[in-house]
C-alpha cells in the first residue's frame, strides 16, 4: 500500500513539474553580441520545459565563448500561470585583438608577425583576421572561423595562406639556405560534440617551392623544387580545462593526423604525419600554476632534407632559433612554473621559470636517433606575462631560453597569449 502511495505521489509531482513551461528567452547586456545568435545556440528556447540544469549548460558554453567576459541567468514568472520568462544576462568580452610574435637569437636573426583578429565578426561569433610576417621575405595570411555558423554544433573554417620565409635544409653533415614559399587554401568542418570533445576535418590544397639562394650543394638535392600538394586533415580535441582569470586547471589533448599527397614523389614524396600534445595544468596555492606539455609527433620516415618536424623559437624551443633543424619524429616536453606578481582589477603581471627540452630523429634513422646527443636540447629560462584581464587573450608575453646542450644558442621569444 505504502508503495502505491509512493508511485502515485511522485506521478503528480512529476505531471506537475513538467507544466512548467518557458514563455520566452530573453538576452540583456548585450551591445555587440547579437540576441538571435545566443538564442540560437541555447537549447532553451520558447515552449520547452524549465529545466534548470538545461540552462546551467547554455551558461557554461556563452562563458567559452571568447566575446563573452561573464553570463549568468534569471528567471521569473508571466501572468500566465506555469510559465516562466528566462533572462541571460551577458557581460561582452573586448574583441578586436592584435598579435605580435617577436623572435631573435645570438646570430643576430630577427623576424616578427604582426595580426588583427576579430573574435565577434558581426556579432555571431565568428573570427575573421589575418597577419602580415616579415622574415627575410614578406609574408600573409587571412583566417575565418564560425564554428556555430549552421548550428550549435557544426560550423566551418575557411584559410588563406601565403607564407615565404629562408629555411635551412640540411643533408651530409650541411646546410643550404633556400627561399622557401608555401601557398595554400585550406577548407574545414567543424564538430562539436559537447563541451570537452570536438573535431575537425577538411583539405588544404597547397603548392610548395624551394629556391636554393647560398651554402652546401649536393647533385641528389635539387636547388629548385616546385610541387603541388593535397593535404587530408582530421582533428580531434578533448578539453577538461578549466579558466580563471590568468589561471588555468586542468587537462587537455589535441591530436593531429595528416596525409600529405604529392604530385612529384619522386623528388618530394607524399607521407603520413602525426602529432599529439598533452598539456597539464595545476594550481599551487593562490599564486602559482603549474604548466606542462609534451608533443609526441611521427611522420613517414623518408630520407629527405625536407623533413616535416622543425626545432624552432616560436614552436617549441624558447631561444633555439628560427629553424635550426628537421626531423620525422619528435618529442617535446615544455613545462614551466608561473607565479602572480601583481594582480589587479584589469591587470596581472606574472613571472615564469621554464625548461623546453627536446630530441628528433633524423630523416632515414631510426628511434635509437632520440638518444644521440647531438639531437637532444635542452633550454631552460625565464619569462614575464603582461596580462589585461578584460581584453580577450591580451597576454603580452617576452621569455629569454639560454641552451645547455653543445652548440647551443640564446635568444629572446616575444609574442601574444602564453606560449602554450
Amino acid at each position: 500500500m505504502n508503495r502505491i502511495i509512493i508511485l502515485i505521489f511522485l506521478s503528480f509531482c512529476t505531471s506537475v513539474f513538467s507544466q512548467n513551461k518557458v514563455a520566452d528567452l530573453k538576452i540583456q547586456g548585450n551591445k555587440k553580441l547579437k540576441s538571435s545568435f545566443v538564442k540560437k545556440i541555447s537549447n532553451i528556447k520558447s515552449g520547452v520545459a524549465l529545466d534548470s540544469s538545461v540552462i546551467e549548460e547554455d551558461i557554461r558554453l556563452l562563458k567559452l565563448l571568447p566575446s563573452i567576459a561573464h553570463a549568468y541567468y534569471q528567471v521569473f514568472p508571466t501572468d500566465v500561470s506555469n510559465e516562466f520568462n528566462v533572462f541571460y544576462n551577458i557581460e561582452e568580452n573586448f574583441t578586436i585583438i592584435p598579435s605580435v610574435n617577436v623572435y631573435t637569437t645570438n646570430n643576430d636573426e630577427f623576424a616578427y608577425r604582426l595580426g588583427l583578429y576579430e573574435f565577434n565578426l558581426l556579432g555571431q561569433n565568428m573570427i575573421f583576421g589575418g597577419f602580415y610576417q616579415k622574415d627575410v621575405y614578406s609574408s600573409y595570411a587571412v583566417n575565418f572561423r564560425a564554428p556555430y555558423l549552421f548550428s550549435r554544433s557544426l560550423g566551418l573554417a575557411i584559410n588563406y595562406q601565403d607564407l615565404t620565409t629562408q629555411e635551412p635544409v640540411f643533408f651530409d653533415g650541411t646546410t643550404a639556405d633556400y627561399r622557401y614559399n608555401n601557398e595554400s587554401f585550406e577548407i574545414l568542418g567543424l564538430y562539436q560534440l559537447n563541451f570537452s570533445n570536438r573535431f575537425e576535418l577538411g583539405v588544404n590544397y597547397f603548392t610548395e617551392d624551394y629556391q636554393y639562394k647560398f651554402g652546401a650543394t649536393n647533385p641528389n638535392v635539387p636547388q629548385e623544387l616546385v610541387v603541388k600538394k593535397m593535404l587530408y586533415k582530421l582533428v580531434y580535441e578533448y578539453n577538461n580545462l578549466n579558466y580563471d582569470y590568468q589561471y588555468i586547471e586542468g587537462f587537455r589533448s589535441l591530436f593531429n593526423f595528416q596525409y600529405v599527397h604529392s604530385r612529384d614523389d619522386a623528388r618530394l614524396p607524399g607521407f603520413l604525419i602525426g602529432w599529439n600534445d598533452f598539456q597539464y595544468f595545476k594550481r599551487f596555492g593562490l599564486k602559482g600554476n603549474w604548466a606542462s606539455r609534451l608533443r609526441l609527433g611521427i611522420a613517414t620516415n623518408n630520407d629527405t632534407p625536407f623533413a616535416p618536424f622543425s626545432v624552432d623559437n616560436n614552436v617549441n624551443l624558447r631561444g633555439v632559433g628560427n629553424t635550426i633543424d628537421r626531423g620525422t619524429a619528435a618529442i617535446v616536453l615544455n613545462t614551466e612554473y608561473r607565479y602572480t606578481l601583481c594582480d589587479k582589477n584589469w591587470f596581472a603581471l606574472q613571472g615564469n621559470a621554464f625548461v623546453d627540452a627536446g630530441s628528433w630523429r633524423n630523416p632515414g634513422g631510426d628511434f635509437g636517433d632520440f638518444g644521440h646527443s647531438e639531437n637532444i636540447r635542452v633550454y631552460p629560462g625565464l619569462g614575464l606575462r603582461f596580462i589585461h584581464k578584460k581584453i580577450f587573450n591580451a597576454i603580452f608575453r617576452i621569455d629569454y631560453g639560454i641552451g645547455i646542450t653543445p652548440d647551443a644558442t640564446q635568444g629572446l621569444v616575444f609574442g601574444i597569449g602564453q606560449y602554450f
